[in-house]
């Protein structure tokens, strides 16, 4: 697994979303380093500059999720880390947190995912034909790629066109089976009240990917959970208002105690 890691302090895990890549920190993790963390963020299998197999088989949660898992094994932490996650590294960092509940210090959940109910309807019809959206994947030269995410409606709430144009080139060098994975994501709803580290959801509330009244319903059925929606952004928070993003995982970084700096 391709992988960078940069300061000294509290390990903090960042876990980018489906078709992105650990690029997807470059705001944070300067933010993290000077605050006195440890900032680890890997592209996942079949992303960035990681592994991208062949086999359709492979672009499954489970396998995803294992190897991400077998990854943390390897850094040989010191200490229980905090979890940033955005869309799929939320259901991630999630399934981490249920199987290591005593390994965990706190999560940052970014636009979330936890259940196939919040993909929208877009998202839906495209995972009942992947095969179709491999080839469109794999055949979509890269300035086609470019315009639609210029053009898409988030460009409308602030989207920085550079930021647009990095999210293009981390789909377009993902591996075109990635298509198969969101037909594999369980329901994690009814384990949610296991989670019980305290969280920090934060989403923006014009999310065309997942629905957005979500996430306070999964504010509201985590046991230790706060939540700050961010008028007026969509699926990526983090790109369209990275300030206000970086001053609320900071300031929650500073409730958890036991998570100080030595």
């Amino acid at each position: 697994m391709h992988y960078l890691i940069k300061g000294e302090g509290p390990p903090v895990i960042l876990v980018h979303g489906m078709a992105a890549a650990l690029s997807d920190w470059e705001a944070l993790i300067p933010e993290l380093v000077q605050a006195g963390y440890r900032a680890c963020a890997p592209d996942l299998l079949g992303h960035g500059l990681s592994p991208k197999p062949d086999d359709p088989q492979v672009y499954h949660s489970r396998t995803f999720y294992t190897h991400l898992e077998n990854w943390i094994q390897s850094l040989c932490l010191e200490r229980p880390p905090v979890f940033v996650g955005h869309s799929l590294g939320g259901y991630l960092s999630l399934r981490y947190s249920m199987r290591h509940p005593h390994n965990v210090c706190g999560l940052v959940l970014i636009n979330p995912l936890y259940s196939p109910q919040q993909l929208s309807p877009a998202v839906r019809l495209a995972q009942r034909r992947p095969r179709l959206g491999k080839i469109a994947l794999r055949a979509a030269p890269q300035w086609l790629i470019n315009s639609f995410f210029v053009l898409h409606p988030t460009a409308s709430t602030n989207f920085p066109a550079d930021k647009a144009l990095q999210i293009a080139a981390d789909l377009k060098r993902a591996s075109p089976n990635i298509v198969y994975l969101p037909r594999t994501f369980r329901d994690l709803t009814p384990r949610l009240p296991e989670v019980a580290a305290p969280a920090l959801v934060i989403w923006g509330d014009k999310d065309l990917t997942l629905r957005p009244a979500s996430f306070p319903r999964l504010v509201k059925t985590l046991p230790h959970a706060v939540g700050s929606p961010i008028q007026g952004s969509g699926h990526q928070p983090h790109f369209t208002h990275p300030n206000t993003v970086n001053r609320l995982v900071l300031e929650f970084l500073k409730t958890l105690p036991e998570f100080e700096n030595d």
